[in-house]
């Protein structure tokens, strides 16, 4: 049975020691998806919704949250963060399903991953175009949040099969 190492010999929560770690390189990449109406994307796109600028929005509000995820996430350490960058691609497929999906990738040299800052930035640049289209589309619907990829550490290399 694996060891859980958020937990003392007692049973108690503890953080997790990472001291005796080496810093080495860390990759983290992390996808979402938030759908909505064709007519929300659309206005998105022409820059029709009354809050602003959507995506540059929801671009800066994911790498802030995954600058601050240490304060976010019980128990995450504070990891110095090289680099944060927040993709946002608005598709509508043949089913007229549209959604905006999210992708998110930190690296850093740290003792620990960036998986959760990674996750957290996917995480609030949804919320953010949640924020900024309830308004006018409350049948927004946020889902898929996943890690795809990292990189780094004593684990290694972890890469979803389903992507």
């Amino acid at each position: 049975m694996m060891e859980l190492t958020h937990l003392d010999d007692k049973g108690n929560v503890k953080m997790v020691d990472t001291s005796g770690k080496p810093v080495t390189l860390r990759r983290a990449v992390a996808t979402g998806t938030i759908y909505m109406q064709e007519t929300t994307l659309e206005m998105i796109a022409e820059g029709n919704i009354p809050k602003g600028d959507v995506f540059a929005s929801a671009r800066i509000a994911g790498i802030m949250a995954a600058k601050r995820c240490d304060e976010l996430i019980p128990l995450c350490h504070s990891i110095p963060l090289d680099s944060v960058s927040v993709e946002l691609h608005p598709l509508t497929d043949c089913d007229d399903l549209a959604r905006v999906e999210i992708r998110s990738e930190v690296i850093c040299r740290a003792q620990t991953g960036a998986e959760m800052e990674a996750l957290t930035a996917v995480s609030i640049a949804a919320l953010t175009i949640y924020d900024m289209i309830k308004a006018i589309d409350r049948t927004a619907v946020i889902g898929d949040i996943k890690l795809m990829e990292k990189s780094g550490g004593k684990s290694g290399e972890f890469i979803r099969g389903d992507h």
